[in-house]
């Protein structure tokens, strides 16, 4: 991706040490010297250094085949919160993208409700309905390609950043929590 934005920077974030340290070290041989990769817990980490940028600065935020948790006391742990959705919306401007990509329906599935939950993000003018048959980054990642060499499926979901202005978080939460765990969800006063 590098080589096909080198006007951009690109950094990648993974929670797992042993595989941001020879990604990083791959990065660094990058002719272009755009290309950083993190090690970090997006759910803590990103929404602080993406107060940090200035407006207009984020081109694309892509989750991509994030770690599946597929049991209920685990879903905490999934990559796309409530959080990091809006700290998301609030450092994309209106017209970028937010891509996301899994190859587990489990795990797909969430993070479209969320994200549509949001009415931060539409869907671009077009675009396949319920999922898009190609990457539009074009690249594919590592296990895109085994994924795919093994014909299975690819879940792929194109958001673009509206004028919508962000719901309060504790509304959001509230609300994605009687979805995503329903009947443990406190009800709202009458």
């Amino acid at each position: 991706m590098a080589d096909r934005h080198p006007d951009w920077n690109h950094i990648g974030v993974e929670i797992r040490r042993p595989l941001v340290i020879p990604a990083d070290r791959e990065a660094l041989e990058s002719p272009h010297g755009n290309v950083r990769v993190l090690f970090c817990n997006a759910n803590i980490s990103l929404e602080g250094w993406m107060e940090t940028l200035p407006k207009d600065r984020l081109q694309r935020v892509s989750i991509q085949f994030p770690d599946p948790w597929f049991k209920r006391r685990h879903r905490k742990r999934r990559v796309l919160q409530p959080r990091l959705l809006m700290a998301i919306a609030s450092a994309l401007q209106p017209g970028k993208d937010f891509f996301i990509q899994s190859d587990v329906r489990e795990v797909i599935d969430p993070m479209v409700i969320l994200t549509e939950l949001s009415g931060c993000f539409d869907r671009p003018d077009g675009d396949a309905h319920p999922w898009r048959k190609t990457n539009p980054l074009s690249v594919p990642t590592e296990r895109e390609r085994y994924v795919m060499d093994q014909q299975l499926p690819v879940y792929r979901v194109l958001f673009r950043r509206n004028h919508t202005n962000q719901p309060p978080i504790e509304a959001l939460e509230q609300r994605w929590q009687q979805i995503d765990n329903p009947g443990s969800a406190p009800m709202p006063e009458a």
